[in-house]
C-alpha cells in the first residue's frame, strides 16, 4: 500500500493477480471490502479516493519499462472502473517499479518509464534513490498531504485524448447543457468545465457546503451524464468519468480557482490529471473559463491551481495554433510513500 499524492491504494504485481478479469476484480473487491460504506471488513478508507488499485509489471513496448493498470473501485457498490487514469496514484508506480525490482535504481535518480494502459498513454516518473534505494523522505509538501516528502516529478506524453481519442470530443469549444455553458476537455481525463457562477456559486465554498448541497450534486451529475454523451463516453451514469470541474477567478494567490467533482461527490482538492484538462481548457481562446488566464505570464507554463484544501502546481503547454488544438506536454510534481508492504488476506 502506498500513498500517491493525494490518493491511497494498493498496489501489486501484475503477474500476482488471475488473468481473467471478472476474477480480478472479484478478489480485488474482497480486499478492499467494497460494498460496504465504512469497508470496515478491507482495506480501503471509507472514500473514493482511497479505495484505489495500481496494477504494475514489466512492459512489452519499447517506450515503457514498466505498464500501469489503474483500477477505481466503489465504496457502496461493488464496482470496478478502469476507464480513467489516476495521477496520484500514478506518483507510486515508479517507486513500486524499482521496490519490486522490474527496473534497476540508479545510484542517485531513477526515471522510469510507464505506460498508462487504460489509455495508452505515457509517463516518465522520476524519484531520488541515493544509494540503489528509493528515498521517501524529503522536504517537499504538496496540499491535502499532512508533513513533506522526497518529490516524484511526472512528465506525460501522449495524454490527448486519454479516453475520447481527442482533446475536444465533442469537436466544439463550448456546448450547452442543461442550458450552461460547458467546455468538454480530455487531456489525460475527460473533465467538463463549467463556471461556478453558472451553478449560482462563488466557486470558493468549501467541501462541506458543497457536499451538503444535495440540489447541486443533482444537478451536477444530471450535467456530467448528458456531457458523458455528447463525449462519445455513451451512458456514463455509474461511470466514474467525466469528472466536472466548476471554475472561478483566483482567491488565495493562484491562477485558477477549481471546484471538482468525483464523479458526483465533491473533491476534497483536484485530481492530477483533471487539473491538467482544466488548465489545458482554460488555455484554449475561446473556450469557457479562458478569460480567466488573462494575465497569466507568457513566459511561464506553470499554473497554480487553487482547490479546496490547498494548490497544485500544473505545467501545460498548448498548441492554440493548430485547428484543432493540440497539447504539447504537462507535468506535475507528487509525493509518495510506502506506506507497508506485506501479505493481504481477501474476505471470504
Amino acid at each position: 500500500m502506498l500513498r500517491g499524492g493525494t490518493s491511497r491504494g494498493l498496489f501489486f504485481d501484475a503477474r500476482d493477480l488471475p488473468v481473467d478479469p471478472a476474477e480480478r476484480d472479484d478478489l480485488l473487491l474482497r480486499l478492499m471490502g467494497t460494498p460496504d460504506p465504512r469497508q470496515i471488513d478491507g482495506l480501503g478508507g471509507a472514500t473514493s479516493l482511497t479505495s484505489k488499485v495500481a496494477v504494475v509489471g514489466p512492459s512489452e513496448h519499447p517506450d515503457a519499462d514498466v505498464d500501469y493498470l489503474f483500477l477505481q473501485l466503489g465504496v457502496e457498490e461493488a464496482t470496478v472502473s478502469d476507464r480513467q487514469n489516476c495521477g496520484n496514484v500514478l506518483a507510486g508506480v515508479g517507486p513500486f517499479a524499482v521496490e519490486r525490482g522490474f527496473v534497476a535504481a540508479g545510484t542517485e535518480r531513477t526515471a522510469v518509464r510507464i505506460r498508462m494502459v487504460n489509455s495508452g498513454s505515457f509517463a516518465v516518473s522520476t524519484f531520488p534513490t541515493p544509494g540503489g534505494r528509493v528515498e521517501y523522505r524529503g522536504d517537499v509538501s504538496i496540499a491535502g498531504v499532512p508533513g513533506t516528502a522526497a518529490p516524484v516529478v511526472l512528465d506525460f506524453a501522449d495524454t490527448e485524448g486519454s479516453a475520447t481519442g481527442a482533446l475536444l470530443p465533442t469537436r466544439n469549444l463550448r456546448d450547452t447543457v442543461d442550458g450552461i455553458e460547458v467546455t468538454c476537455v480530455d487531456n489525460g481525463m475527460p473533465v467538463v468545465l463549467a463556471t461556478a457562477a453558472s451553478f449560482g456559486l462563488t466557486g470558493y465554498e468549501t467541501h462541506e457546503e458543497l457536499a451538503a448541497d444535495t440540489a447541486l450534486l443533482a444537478r451536477v451529475d444530471a450535467l456530467r451524464v448528458k456531457a458523458g454523451a455528447l463525449m462519445g463516453l455513451g451512458d456514463v451514469t455509474g461511470s466514474s468519468v467525466p469528472k466536472t470541474i466548476l471554475l472561478a477567478a483566483p482567491a488565495d494567490g493562484g491562477q485558477l480557482c477549481t471546484r471538482s467533482f468525483i464523479p458526483v461527490r465533491p473533491h476534497t482538492s483536484i485530481g492530477v490529471l483533471a487539473a491538467v484538462s482544466a488548465v489545458t481548457g482554460v488555455l484554449l481562446p475561446g473556450a469557457v473559463g479562458h478569460e480567466l488566464a488573462d494575465g497569466w505570464p507568457g513566459d511561464r507554463t506553470t499554473v497554480d491551481v487553487e482547490h479546496p484544501t490547498g494548490h497544485l502546481l500544473v505545467d501545460v503547454v498548448v498548441d492554440t495554433t493548430t485547428q484543432p488544438p493540440r497539447a504539447v506536454r504537462s507535468g506535475v510534481v507528487r509525493t509518495a510513500r510506502k506506506l507497508f508492504d506485506g501479505t493481504a488476506y481477501p474476505r471470504a
